[in-house]
């Protein structure tokens, strides 16, 4: 996952008012849907380039494209300088079924020049900087104070508390300052074995069963290692685990149908076929490490620790979620993991691990708008997160601030969390599921009437999809998402007032989009 720095508002150029998908009160008409001319908007690059007057040298590369029901198209694009990659230069600009341009949003300035593309430092010099790199890169840095010419170094390896690590480290080409760093591997918290019997999608072959699913879903056995994709899980009579530690299938049965249930509601709720969005299923690795707490996503692939004293797999269904969650991050606006940015991309996937959790809809398992809640992580019996009022876990934000982006994102998440709750629920006390909530508003804001949590669902997803870059902020993430609401429901409608007085009550400021 490309992890730049972030802090910089994400420019919005505004050329023509959208159009509404769908009426006021009506759900939205259809899912939005992926456009398959990826091929064809890059034979348009050029063009694209000359519309947008980026200045010579700079060149645009499609990375995805999205088509909403009425025509309406979003592409979404990365750039080049002078053949080098720019390194927080992305942008999506919308166009009307006409083809008209109706809005731009940068991730950084529109011109990402720099007076030379020839280093000072060498590579084998920038890399002794970053520590001793294994691969340097030389990039256009697209900073806030301007673009920079920059070696892009990564050194591999594993953390402390086993956790692989490919940290990038941007080193200035000229004067060899660093100007940021970041780590693709992205870790997150979970629970295990709570799903109970489940039904899973396996593959006969050879007289023995797969754990592996029609469209690519799989799930392998690391064995205590830390590296390599570990073996594939067989049986015999397609009867997997017996719902304890005792068998080692049990974490493969809770991660497998943990990325079913996740490809199934980015599907058929959301309209995205996978992580990629190109209908490929990814894999799971299950025994990481020895008594590791954690899970994670590496870019590539879901892998789960036993927890502590391996008696806790970490393969709850809101787990599978939230990690197959950064995995779209990545491959839509590309949050980087820091910053307030940090916070959107962790909260992300703490939205769609409770969105998962809700469509899996199991009994032993039901849904809620608690993080980690079955771990018992604390020692006390209390969840990791709480989504109505994050400040429980006496680290999270309720309330946006101009220090929100100070904290570590699993804490910086608490704003956007509370968001997705008081947008979906509303604040106030109620119990839902057999669960007591008490969400409140900050800095003396009004109560808060949710629209629905399937609603709210959408209108992040098309924020996401649509409306964020890789260093969007909060104060990004209104305007994309009023917009958003405006676009699916209409600017009358409950639901995007829901998200406008939801983003009020957490403190982030108001900016030009209204209902």
């Amino acid at each position: 996952m490309n992890r730049l720095t972030t802090g910089a508002v994400a420019g919005i150029a505004v050329l023509a008012a959208g159009v509404p998908l769908s009426s006021a009160s009506a759900a939205p008409a259809a899912a939005v849907r992926p456009t398959p001319g990826v091929a064809a908007e890059q034979a348009r690059v050029a063009d694209a380039a000359r519309a947008l007057g980026l200045g010579p040298g700079q060149a645009l590369v499609v990375r995805s494209t999205v088509t909403d029901p009425d025509g309406t198209v979003h592409v979404r694009y990365d750039r080049t300088f002078d053949g080098l990659r720019v390194v927080g230069g992305d942008l999506v600009v919308e166009r009307s079924a006409a083809g008209a341009t109706r809005s731009v949003r940068w991730n950084a300035a529109r011109s990402v020049a720099v007076a030379s593309t020839s280093p000072k430092l060498s590579a084998a010099q920038a890399s002794s900087r970053a520590g001793g790199a294994t691969r340097s890169d030389l990039v256009v840095y697209a900073a806030e104070s301007g673009a920079r010419l920059a070696w892009d170094t990564v050194r591999e390896g594993v953390r402390a508390d086993q956790t692989p690590s490919r940290l990038h480290t941007v080193v200035d080409a000229t004067t060899g300052a660093t100007l940021d760093s970041w780590d693709e591997v992205t870790p997150g918290t979970g629970s295990s074995m709570y799903s109970g019997t489940v039904s899973l999608g396996t593959t006969l072959s050879g007289g023995s069963y797969l754990l592996k699913d029609s469209v690519g879903n799989y799930t392998t056995d690391l064995n205590g290692a830390t590296t390599g994709t570990g073996t594939q899980f067989t049986d015999a009579d397609d009867a997997w685990g017996n719902g304890s530690v005792s068998s080692r299938q049990t974490a493969a049965v809770d991660a497998h149908y943990g990325a079913e249930k996740t490809f199934a509601y980015y599907k058929n709720v959301l309209g995205r076929k996978g992580i990629w969005d190109n209908g490929t299923g990814a894999r799971s690795r299950v025994h990481y490490g020895n008594a590791y707490v954690n899970a994670f996503w590496d870019g590539t692939q879901m892998t789960y620790g036993d927890g502590a004293n391996n008696a806790k797999p970490l393969t709850a269904i809101d787990v599978a979620g939230h990690e197959m969650s950064h995995g779209v991050t990545e491959n839509t606006a590309g949050l980087v993991y820091r910053g307030d940015a940090g916070g959107l991309n962790e909260a992300t996937s703490d939205i769609f691990g409770t969105a998962v959790e809700w469509y899996a809809n199991s009994s032993a398992d039901p849904g809620d708008y608690l993080i980690g809640e079955k771990i018992d992580i604390n020692g006390n019996g209390t969840p990791l997160r709480y989504m109505d009022k994050p400040s429980r876990d006496g680290r999270s934000q309720d309330c946006w601030t101009t220090s929100t982006r100070n904290l570590d994102p699993h804490y910086s998440s608490g704003p956007l969390n509370h968001w997705f709750y008081l947008a979906s629920e509303g604040s106030g006390a109620r119990t839902i599921n057999g669960v007591a909530y008490n969400s409140p508003t900050c800095g003396g804001a009004p109560a808060v009437t949710g629209a629905g949590r399937a609603a709210i669902e959408k209108v992040w997803y098309r924020t996401l999809s649509t409306k964020l870059t890789s260093r969007s902020d909060y104060k990004a993430a209104r305007e994309g998402a009023i917009a958003s609401a405006k676009e699916l429901y209409g600017a009358g409608s409950p639901t995007c007032a829901a998200v406008r007085s939801a983003f009020d009550a957490i403190a982030v400021p108001a900016g030009a989009q209204t209902c």
